[in-house]
């Protein structure tokens, strides 16, 4: 598939943050000079090589149910800042984690 979109970030960590991200099940869609392009399921974000780092936002990556979201929990590890919980108000199950320069990573599933 090559329509859709990609959101870029920059970043002064790229090795780093490109490994974290696979850790959980991004792939790698386009390798390009300063930039990999990772994919999870169509969802697409892009980090280049670049100063300073860009932290603003949630990417927020939507999975089918809360053994996903739990299964996924397990492998941000470390990098967990909090574990899988409901969302009344939003009628979500989700988690939250921070990537390694420190952009909020949330993982959840719809539940009505």
């Amino acid at each position: 598939m090559d329509h859709g979109g990609i959101v870029f970030f920059r970043s002064e960590s790229l090795d780093r943050t490109v490994a974290f991200y696979r850790g959980f099940g991004c792939e790698t869609w386009r390798e390009q000079p300063d930039c990999t392009i990772l994919d999870f399921e169509g969802f697409r974000v892009g980090f280049c090589d670049r100063s300073p780092a860009e932290t603003e936002g949630i990417l927020t990556f939507v999975v089918p149910d809360r053994g996903a979201v739990d299964r996924l929990a397990d492998d941000l590890g470390d990098a967990l800042v909090e574990g899988p919980r409901y969302n009344d108000t939003y009628g979500i199950y989700q988690a939250f984690a921070r990537d390694p320069e420190g952009r909020t990573v949330e993982v959840q599933c719809f539940e009505r």
